[in-house]
């Protein structure tokens, strides 16, 4: 995959960046570059690997599963900076 100039300029609309043009051939390149390292990531013979999600073997630690008063909305949301009708309220993040 090769990414050009209006494929960056998109990209960094996206993420809200502000790029100029003439940063864009600099990033197109950079991109390319990081693009065909994982690329060659993708040459690697996995089989027989297993997927692991630590560098070190780790169990996680288990509790009972034990039913507790529940219904605590009320108290849950009386330290909220705002809540209504027992939701939080919170800023508009998407007009």
């Amino acid at each position: 995959m090769s990414v050009d100039q209006n494929t960056v300029r998109h990209i960094a609309r996206l993420a809200r960046i502000a790029v100029r043009d003439d940063e864009l051939s600099a990033l197109a390149g950079e991109l390319n570059s990081i693009l065909d390292w994982v690329e060659q990531l993708g040459e690697v013979d996995t089989n027989g690997v297993e997927p692991m999600t630590s560098a070190v073997a780790v169990t996680m630690k288990m509790r009972d599963d034990v039913v507790t008063s529940g219904n605590l909305q009320k108290e849950v949301t009386e330290n909220a900076p705002g809540s209504e009708d027992g939701f939080y309220v919170v800023p508009r993040v998407v007009e």
